[in-house]
């Protein structure tokens, strides 16, 4: 019996060129700084907002209000480090679905959390 020399093609893999997986990272790169930057914007928003009212942000309200921040980076991070040894389809869709999970989360943030638990007024 005479062992097979050709590799199958899972064997071989389905690696994507350098510079086609950075420039779909770069693409969805930048949907993702956007997310980061709005939550910069947001919690600098809610801070000098809370400044004005006089009434401090709550420990609750800091750590949703960084969690808002890191999450972008982290749900891209993980896309990313998913979809690196796929083929380049596979690495924009782990890219796209970390994008939406980050959108998803990212509007439960402001939907579920606003004003309301993140600043304290029972001191005002």
């Amino acid at each position: 019996m005479s062992a097979s020399i050709e590799a199958t093609p899972a064997e071989r893999g389905t690696h994507t060129p350098l510079w086609l997986a950075a420039t779909i990272a770069v693409f969805f790169g930048l949907f993702y700084a956007f997310d980061v930057w709005e939550a910069l914007g947001n919690l600098l928003a809610i801070q000098q907002s809370a400044s004005a009212l006089g009434v401090p942000i709550t420990a609750y309200g800091w750590i949703v209000l960084i969690a808002a921040l890191v999450l972008p980076l982290a749900l891209f991070g993980l896309a990313f480090w998913l979809g690196r040894n796929r083929g380049a389809l596979a690495l924009a869709a782990f890219l796209f679905v970390g994008l939406c999970v980050s959108a998803v989360a990212y509007l439960n943030i402001i939907g579920v959390f606003a004003f309301g638990p993140i600043l304290d007024f029972s001191g005002a």
